[in-house]
């Protein structure tokens, strides 16, 4: 043996002698080459007593002898040696590309250290969650007011309503039409108000039944209702105790339900379903709706009183068209959203799409935008957003509105020609000349709008 093969063996021995795991190496016929103390120990024998023995007649079910044969690697397995459950791990050893022998590893002696280390890792992401958390509460202020995203006169006039009104616990009803932002606004209130360490919770008045509608609101005592939890379950309510509640789409609740939410808003309990312990709650409210609550009371649909309650401090968000100039930096916004999302960089989008973009009236408001500019991801082959890259509706609205308008056009000639005509008696070179066009331009309108008189 050479001194360098010498060398090998002594660094393999020291290595297999210091190490705190439990290592064993077999040949490529099954049988035991080196076992370390730790193993030994753990196995209750000593180490010449393993060595030259077949691994089979020495170790518990094991399967080194499989993984030699086989030549692929075991990590991870769980193994019941000498009555423990221990995780192993079985590597092949190749040389010149010929299995010849295999290193067998214990990594954990027993599943309780495994119970451990995994109790560990939970507690070092929850601290890590509660630092996240600390860093999101101290930065709230900052990142929910940079979340209402534009330059607009009358969105840096609400941006400083939500400053002045966060810092109370009045009620805040948020109107404008679906895709206005109306979340947008109401999380940046929660986010900057001396709430924000507690819950900031969300339901959508119009998308939960009815019938189910009261329990998620205010919760259940066990045995409210077939197929109830066992011990019942808390409510919205409960849960934003000491935070905000976020009711959006309220205006489509049922005028009982309107009651009971005027009951919160004046005692500051609730009842949970099939309950009879009033339980008080420190809630803010904020309300958002897309129709006209006024009209709706009028029509007997919204409670007055509830309306009242609601509209302490009323955020009227616009609608997008009204703020065209906005359009390009909320486009700047969701592109450097999609280009996170999808992996790709847009680096803008072309003057002749943000042109077409610009005239579009946009009926779904920033949501539709939102949408718009996903699409244009799907389709896009350079770095920049181009006209073709839109959807019909915004492409073609320009030709549909001038449609429109010819058609008012005509619409209106006609109703002057006839109203001319019969100012002037029937009389066509008079109809004409008082219309300051000539004679034979005036037939060709009335064989047009085929006007007879």
């Amino acid at each position: 043996m050479n001194l360098e093969n010498v060398l090998e063996e002594q660094a393999l021995r020291i290595f297999f002698d210091d190490t705190s795991e439990s290592l064993v190496i077999i040949d490529g016929n099954g049988y035991i080459v080196m076992m370390n103390k730790p193993y030994a120990d753990f196995l209750g024998i000593r180490q010449e007593d393993a060595i030259g023995k077949h691994v089979v007649n020495i170790i518990d079910n094991t399967r080194l002898h499989i993984v030699v044969n086989a030549g692929k690697s075991e990590y991870g397995q769980v193994q019941r040696i000498r009555g423990h459950k221990a995780i192993t791990s079985r590597i092949p050893i190749f040389n010149d590309g010929q299995i010849i022998g295999a290193i067998g590893k214990v990594i954990f002696k027993d599943s309780s250290e495994l119970d451990k280390l995994y109790k560990r890792v939970e507690e070092q992401n929850k601290e890590l969650s509660n630092y996240k958390e600390r860093l999101r509460k101290i930065q709230g202020n900052y990142f929910a007011l940079d979340n209402i995203i534009g330059n607009n006169k009358k969105i840096i006039e609400l941006k400083d309503i939500v400053k002045k009104v966060s810092h109370s616990d009045s009620t805040v009803l948020i109107t404008g039409q679906s895709g206005t932002g109306k979340e947008v606004f109401a999380t940046a209130i929660h986010e900057t108000s001396n709430r924000k360490d507690n819950n900031f919770v969300k339901i959508n008045c119009a998308a939960i039944p009815e019938h189910i509608l009261e329990s998620e609101l205010f919760g259940y005592d066990e045995g409210a209702f077939t197929g109830s939890k066992k011990g019942g379950k808390i409510g919205k309510f409960e849960l934003a105790n000491h935070g905000t509640i976020f009711l959006d789409e309220i205006g489509d609740m049922s005028i009982d339900m309107q009651s009971k939410i005027l009951r919160v808003l004046q005692d500051k309990v609730v009842e949970r379903v099939g309950g009879n312990d009033p339980k008080k709650v420190d809630v803010r409210i904020i309300a958002a709706t897309n129709q006209n609550l006024i009209e709706k009371i009028e029509k007997g649909k919204f409670r007055e009183d509830l309306y009242y309650r609601l509209n302490v401090v009323h955020i009227e968000l616009p609608l997008l068209r009204d703020r065209k100039d906005d359009i390009s930096v909320l486009c700047d916004f969701f592109i450097k959203k999609f280009n996170d999302k999808f992996g790709i960089y847009i680096e803008r989008i072309s003057d002749e799409a943000m042109s077409r973009m610009l005239d579009y009236n946009w009926p779904g408001n920033i949501r539709e935008l939102e949408n718009v500019i996903e699409r244009a991801y799907n389709f896009v082959e350079g770095n920049e957003i181009l006209l073709e890259n839109l959807p019909d509706n915004v492409l073609n609205y320009m030709y549909a509105s001038k449609g429109k308008l010819n058609n008012k056009m005509g619409t209106y000639e006609k109703e002057m020609i006839v109203k001319t005509l019969k100012e002037c008696n029937g009389n066509k070179s008079r109809t004409a000349k008082v219309l300051g066009i000539n004679r034979s331009n005036l037939y060709q309108k009335l064989k047009k709008y085929n006007i007879q008189l």
